[in-house]
């Protein structure tokens, strides 16, 4: 009897693999929930907060776990390392701000508070950094400024520079940062309140040097440009904007249908990521499809949404990308830190214009 062969298709119909998907690595270090993630100036280190009282430092390329940052008792909300990677200034709900050595992981210096602090943010040359604390008892919120002696850091003075308080019954401030204003080298405190306020206070009086509303409920992230001469902001009240730093006039808004915690620009693309979610309270009743825990991807200067990236099981807290624009991390309800590395699509993608604006009315004459 005859053997018959194995078909195969002609070489001409074979159809070519795949491109890989691009696939996160997980990052589990955190027991709860985290709360922020931050990469250093260099993009080799990343950093990440949360609700278990212990910072962790990851490698930026490979996630592999460096070590960790002891000395809270309570949740920590925030962090920022310094441009030189030298120290790390962390913020605690035991109403303390730590100064640590990002290399030794050393408690250097321990800033009391008078409330849970929930933001901070080192000065440009790391010999400042501002922090913002909320109401405790009878002391109420607080915006500081305080002094790092980066020679001998336990012997910074250990009570805030300024202490601007917040009347009781004001809207308390969310967010602090600095940024250059008035011509002068960290001339300004941009803060961001809980009723959608972004204020810039003079760092040395506490003086409103300006103000807008440009959300209608808490501001829940800040983030800038390299340069610092755009802000952008994510909201409770869905949506997400881009503002001039030096005017505040809102250049664009980002719409969504959920709360945006976090939102980051991207350092080489004309691209803003979105993370947000329905509350977390109400996580346990919800698919991950229904609360819509994506990060989303927007143009930033033509504003359509071109993509989306699945994964976590609850709302993404907090996002970053790496400076050199080729990852990002996201950090979620579920505890995950999640590291995703762009495919070669998306780093060689180019922005086309929106037909819309190709085929929209021609302009004025005179005007070019």
């Amino acid at each position: 009897p005859r053997k018959s062969l194995p078909r195969t298709a002609p070489a001409r119909h074979q159809r070519a693999p795949p491109p890989p998907a691009m696939r996160p690595i997980l990052l589990k270090g955190h027991e709860r929930a985290l709360t922020c993630v931050k990469y250093n100036e260099d993009g080799d280190l990343l950093f990440s907060a949360a609700k278990d009282t212990v910072p962790t430092l990851w490698l930026g390329e490979t996630g592999e776990r460096m070590g960790t940052y002891n000395g809270h008792l309570g949740a920590v909300w925030d962090l920022d390392p310094s441009w030189d990677s030298e120290f790390l200034i962390t913020a605690g709900s035991d109403q303390k701000s730590i100064l640590f050595r990002v290399e030794t992981g050393e408690e250097l210096m321990t800033y009391e508070h008078t409330g849970p602090v929930r933001s901070v943010a080192f000065n440009d040359s790391a010999t400042r950094f501002a922090s913002c604390s909320d109401r405790f008892s009878d002391n109420p919120a607080a915006i500081c400024v305080w002094e790092v002696n980066r020679d001998t850091p336990a012997l910074s003075n250990p009570a805030p520079l300024q202490h601007f308080e917040i009347p009781p019954g004001s809207p308390k401030c969310t967010r602090v940062s600095w940024i250059n204003h008035g011509g002068k080298l960290n001339g300004g405190l941009l803060c961001g309140y809980e009723d959608g306020m972004i204020r810039i206070l003079d760092p040395d009086t506490g003086r409103v040097l300006l103000e807008a509303p440009v959300h209608v409920k808490q501001i829940n992230r800040i983030s800038f440009n390299r340069e610092k001469t755009l802000l952008f902001t994510a909201s409770a009240d869905c949506n997400a904007k881009m503002v001039d730093v030096e005017t505040l006039e809102v250049l664009q808004v980002y719409e969504t249908d959920r709360p945006v915690n976090s939102i980051c620009p991207h350092p080489t693309k004309d691209h803003v990521l979105l993370g947000g979610g329905q509350e977390a309270m109400s996580v346990t009743t919800t698919s991950g499809r229904v609360g819509k825990f994506e990060c989303r991807f927007f143009e930033a200067i033509y504003n359509y949404e071109f993509g989306r990236v699945k994964g976590h099981f609850g709302p993404i807290h907090t996002i970053a990308v790496n400076p050199d624009g080729r990852s990002y991390v996201s950090g979620s309800e579920d505890g995950y830190v999640r590291l995703h590395h762009f495919d070669q699509d998306y780093v060689d993608m180019v922005d086309p214009v929106p037909e819309e604006l190709i085929k929209g009315d021609p302009e004025p004459a005179g005007e070019k």
